[in-house]
């Protein structure tokens, strides 16, 4: 529809404002773009042969996400956590005693589908991207604590902040903030393709889906699976919304900022009390689960 000015006037303000902030500068149309070019190959890579070894970490990621999504709906509902086990198939079991399983059985779609929708949204500003990073490290240190006794989830983990590690040394953090959006774009697409494989489709006998409507008893699995599905697409598409509308700063601007927050070093806004310090007190925690853990 088009709009002349006298009509312009007519339209609520609040309408306008919000119009005005969904519209992307050409800092974010590059966002944009680069996740629709993460789908696209993500897609292409989904099923090929060989090349699928290229997302094979990200996916098993995911399924990292979605686990520690159940075990930390567990701790929020008094269970107790026993173990998180992930399996080079691209499965993953959490073990847990006590709970609300209303809670934490749709926990794991929904809690990696929103962690993919905040990574989405982190990845329009490279601060953010960073701050994101931190938030992740915390997570992957009760993750290894929960999965101590599987090598896979270790082996992934320490892989996955290595990687986080280098890219925010590339360009200043910028290079961060791509590596962020496309985690975000995986896990948001991943949980789209397990709720439809797993619930929908039914390829699976058991599931999240199941287990649920078998403690509902008012609707099939199939029918969870849809809500699901829907819910996880509204957080992939709020993820991009908020991102929009939070992060206005060009590219130039962003340059700026992170180089005054969380500096790597060597650059001029590099103080001794930031990254450096942060990764070494990230070791001696990692060190310290590992004590525990012997």
């Amino acid at each position: 529809m088009i709009v002349t000015p006298l009509q312009y006037e007519h339209v609520p303000i609040y309408s306008r404002d919000f119009a005005s902030r969904v519209t992307p500068n050409p800092t974010q149309r590059t966002t944009l773009i680069v996740a629709g070019i993460y789908i696209l190959v993500i897609a292409i890579l989904w099923h090929v042969p060989f090349l699928n070894l290229i997302i094979y970490p990200f996916k098993l990621l995911t399924v990292g996400f979605h686990e520690m999504s159940h075990a930390f709906a567990g701790v929020l509902t008094c269970a107790h956590i026993h173990s998180i086990e992930l399996d080079p198939d691209e499965g993953g079991a959490t073990r847990m005693s006590g709970g609300v399983p209303w809670i934490t059985l749709p926990a794991g779609y929904l809690g990696s589908s929103f962690i993919g929708a905040v990574l989405i949204t982190c990845g329009f500003d490279t601060n953010a991207s960073k701050i994101a990073s931190l938030v992740l490290a915390g997570f992957f240190l009760f993750t290894l604590w929960w999965a101590r006794r599987n090598l896979l989830t270790w082996v992934l983990i320490i892989g996955m902040s290595g990687l986080i590690v280098l890219f925010w040394f590339v360009a200043g953090g910028e290079a961060l903030r791509w590596l962020v959006l496309f985690i975000g774009v995986m896990s948001c697409l991943y949980v789209v393709w397990d709720v439809i494989d797993d619930t929908i489709a039914r390829k699976v006998n058991t599931s999240d889906a199941s287990a649920f409507a078998d403690i509902c008893g008012c609707c099939p699995s199939q029918v969870w699976g849809v809500i699901w599905l829907i819910i996880a697409c509204a957080f992939f598409a709020a993820g991009i919304i908020v991102g929009l509308v939070a992060f206005k700063e060009s590219t130039a601007q962003q340059k700026a900022d992170a180089k005054h927050f969380l500096p790597v070093p060597g650059s001029s806004g590099a103080a001794p009390t930031t990254l450096p310090s942060l990764l070494v007190a990230a070791a001696a925690a990692a060190a310290a689960v590992m004590t525990l853990n012997s």
